[in-house]
């Protein structure tokens, strides 16, 4: 539920980026392993990788940043340092991917869940 609140900007990212910090290190882990796969099934796509470096914040320079251009999603298995930058920046992608797919795909309504949280009650998340 956060992932996607943080995609469809209903969530700062500062408090995603509290929320991540907070989770244990193979907690982090899982959810940068998720975290790929939503980008994946939102098509985030190779021309994405220059905006989501810009709005993560990182350097295109960092280790997530060069894996990303070179198309490598591995971020998972970075030494503990580089996990909050790689939640960053795949946060960023799939915000990217997600509003894409939204605007193109879903426009007119849609069944999926993740997409409406929104008309969700408040306690639901």
């Amino acid at each position: 539920m956060i992932l996607n609140e943080l995609a469809q900007g209903l969530r700062p990212t500062a408090e995603g980026v509290e929320w991540f910090e907070a989770l244990s290190e193979d907690d982090q882990r899982k959810v940068l392993h998720a975290l790929v796969l939503f980008c994946g099934q939102a098509r985030a796509r190779e021309d994405d990788v220059p905006e989501s470096i810009a709005r993560s914040g990182i350097r295109p320079t960092h280790t997530p940043a060069v894996m990303l251009t070179k198309w490598r999603f591995g971020m998972d298995q970075l030494p503990a340092y580089e996990l909050t930058k790689s939640f960053r920046l795949l946060a960023a992608l799939f915000s990217i991917a997600d509003t894409r797919r939204r605007t193109l795909h879903c426009a007119g309504g849609c069944g999926h869940e993740w997409h409406n949280l929104s008309d969700l009650p408040q306690d639901a998340t």
